[in-house]
């Protein structure tokens, strides 16, 4: 009994301590705790900074066309082709139009955010208000649209012939504020003025990428 008590004694005299004199933890659940957090929290930086990654890639295209104006113009042409690549399919490749529709709605969603958030109040500030109201109105039967392809088969014979008048209506849109509207906003900003609104146009669309 006295042996199995000196041996207890022994082992905690060579136990490791600290330099308070107490006994270090080794291994055991505090250990295992700590092994698990922390590889918890290192794949929750991962994924966020794979979250930012991915954000980045999708708004980068606008960032680097230039201003508000160059970007989302360029957000234009990429929704055109888009619309060209779902125009290409058949009624047979059904999987591949749901993907591509997706995709539309995600773009024209960061997109209308975009417009809707930052340019047209700045519109509406430079006495533009009907414009302003209208262009929004339009995104109003933009998502009208989108909301009948979702619900609509993908192999349905309306399918094409919707897109085609979401496509005539967008393209309608766009001309409006590519040849006047946009040009018109820009010219009567300043250049303080045009960079402050591309700064928060793009963080608009960051936030939704």
């Amino acid at each position: 009994m006295a042996t199995k008590a000196q041996s207890r004694a022994t082992q905690a005299d060579n136990q490791p301590r600290d330099s308070k004199g107490r006994f270090k933890e080794e291994g055991g659940w505090g250990g295992s705790f700590g092994k698990i957090a922390g590889a918890t929290a290192a794949g929750a930086a991962l994924g966020v900074l794979a979250m930012l990654g991915r954000k980045a890639a999708v708004q980068s295209p606008t960032v680097l066309a230039g201003d508000w104006m160059d970007g989302l113009i360029a957000e234009h042409q990429a929704t055109l082709k888009l619309l060209d690549t779902i125009q290409a399919t058949d009624d047979s490749a059904t999987a591949r139009r749901k993907m591509l529709l997706m995709q539309l709605k995600h773009a024209l969603a960061k997109h209308a955010i975009e417009e809707e958030n930052v340019i047209y109040p700045a519109l509406r500030e430079a006495g533009k208000v009907e414009a302003a109201d209208e262009l929004n109105k339009e995104h109003g039967y933009v998502k009208q649209h989108l909301y009948e392809l979702e619900n609509m088969p993908a192999a349905s014979p309306q399918f094409l012939a919707t897109i085609a008048k979401l496509r005539a209506e967008l393209e309608e849109h766009m001309a409006d504020e590519e040849e006047r509207l946009f040009p018109q906003l820009r010219a009567s900003l300043s250049d303080e003025k045009n960079a402050t609104l591309t700064k928060a146009m793009n963080k608009e669309g960051f936030k939704v990428a």
